[in-house]
């Protein structure tokens, strides 16, 4: 199923004969390692020899070696140098701070800082609010973790997390404008979190809180909520959410199903799942049936947490109880957040006819898109190699543009919906099929039509 790609991309500097043929040997030895050859550059030509920079895409760092070792094997093939590409991305971060203002004599000085600042610091402590126009609080957002749950890592700690943060602080910068900082807290204690946030919000005009473990998160974002007077948003929770909810908003209208007739799995109770259930409860679905590692979520099953008695207790009609291949019999649509390769096409096969399958763990999905697609109508996954992905930067960046320029102090889920509602109408009905739910994450239209909606929905 998986195919090579960037993430695993290296640069192999070799030497190699200046011979007619080099080129067509080193070209067929990475194809015979399943590799896919994306550059081919002589960085030097001798009498004896060419210096080649040969780029290819690989599967894994495993696979990545096993194409150098293949290289190697050629006769009269040096290999001087491997590089990581995505390694040589992250050297020395991927953000930093500009100035907006120039900076080029005494005057400029004067009233970027000292004597002028004082005046404007004066205006802000007689009027506060004054601080969202005359500083970057009006377009700034932090982006806090605790590096408790990094991508599908688990639990990596802070400094671990900083990557995937500065990614964060850079599509908010190049999709929506936003300026993100990344804030990784070296603490896994709620209220030490939900102090340090209140502590540093004066700065921001909103917080992302980002890989959070559940149920942990759920407690942190409603008692930020509570404190703060700027929105708090959990992107594994509500980024996900709408952008599931506009992708299945299209999906039905390509099966021509309505949610109010369907039977809807979940099958992944945490931070993601469980606030994907609660935005579809708003669209008034037929039924939900959710699913974690010990079944089907009903009210009768002991053990249950606050969060999934919450859950138990609105979802799941028939008190069905079971496991994921019994919620899977007769479910309209099949929506996972969970864990690699749970079931097969037979499965789907249980489902009812015009079936939806969203399958978005990552990097390896619930079922093999290819499997699911022998019985399903739609399908749809995380990955970026397969139609139909499903990707918070849909989301992100538009909803926190909205906030912003609304100088909203909260968010609600009717802001939500109409995050979900635009991204799904960016997809008209031209250009909506099976295998294109939802926009790319590079449609430059996406993020203004969120942050429209989201500023009307925050105004009115």
């Amino acid at each position: 199923m998986p195919v090579p790609g960037p993430g695993y991309s290296i640069t192999v500097r070799l030497e190699a004969p200046p011979s007619a043929s080099a080129a067509g040997d080193l070209t067929t030895a990475v194809g015979r390692a399943g590799g896919v050859i994306t550059a081919f550059d002589v960085v030097e030509s001798h009498n004896d020899r060419v210096v080649i920079d040969l780029t290819c895409n690989a599967l894994s760092a495993n696979h990545a070696k096993d194409i150098t070792d293949t290289l190697e094997t050629l006769p009269g093939i040096v290999v001087r140098k491997v590089s990581d590409r995505t390694f040589l991305v992250h050297l020395g971060g991927k953000i930093e701070i500009a100035s907006k203002v120039p900076l080029r004599n005494r005057d400029d000085l004067s009233r970027a800082y000292t004597p002028g600042v004082a005046r404007v610091c004066e205006a802000i402590a007689k009027n506060p609010d004054d601080a969202r126009r005359l500083t970057i609080k009006r377009n700034t957002v932090a982006v806090v973790t605790d590096g408790s749950a990094v991508l599908g890592l688990g639990n990596l700690g802070p400094a671990a997390a900083l990557p995937v943060m500065e990614g964060k602080a850079a599509l908010f910068k190049k999709f929506a404008g936003v300026d993100a900082w990344p804030v990784c807290l070296d603490t896994q204690d709620t209220e030490e979190i939900i102090r340090a946030v209140e502590l540093i919000a004066p700065v921001y005009g909103g917080i992302n809180l980002e890989d959070i473990s559940a149920p942990r998160c759920f407690e942190i974002e409603a008692r930020l909520r509570e404190k703060l007077d700027i929105p708090v948003f959990h992107d594994d929770q509500h980024g996900t959410a709408i952008v599931v909810v506009a992708a299945l908003r299209n999906a039905l209208r390509v099966v021509k199903k309505d949610i109010k007739d369907c039977r809807i799995t979940v099958c992944g109770v945490g931070a993601a799942g469980s606030a994907i259930i609660r935005l579809l409860q708003a669209q008034e679905p037929g039924d939900i049936i959710a699913v974690d590692v010990d079944g089907i979520v009903h009210r009768d099953r002991p053990g249950l947490d606050a969060n999934l008695k919450s859950i138990a207790a609105t979802t799941n009609k028939g008190n069905q109880s079971g496991r994921l291949h019994d919620a899977l019999v007769g479910s309209d649509v099949f929506i996972g957040v969970s864990a690699p390769n749970l079931f097969g096409a037979d499965q789907v096969a249980t489902m009812a006819e015009d079936a939806i399958v969203f399958a978005l763990a990552n990097p390896d999905p619930e079922i093999d898109p290819m499997e699911a697609q022998q019985h399903a109508a739609v399908v749809a996954t995380g990955r970026s190699d397969f139609p139909n992905q499903i990707n918070n930067v849909l989301a992100f960046p538009g909803v926190f543009r909205g906030l912003l320029d609304a100088h909203a102090r909260t968010i609600t889920d009717a802001m939500l919906l109409a995050a979900a509602q635009a991204i799904a109408d960016v997809v008209d009905g031209d250009r909506l099929n099976a295998s294109f739910i939802v926009p790319s994450v590079f449609d430059n239209t996406v993020a203004p039509a969120v942050a429209e909606a989201v500023r009307k929905a925050a105004t009115s």
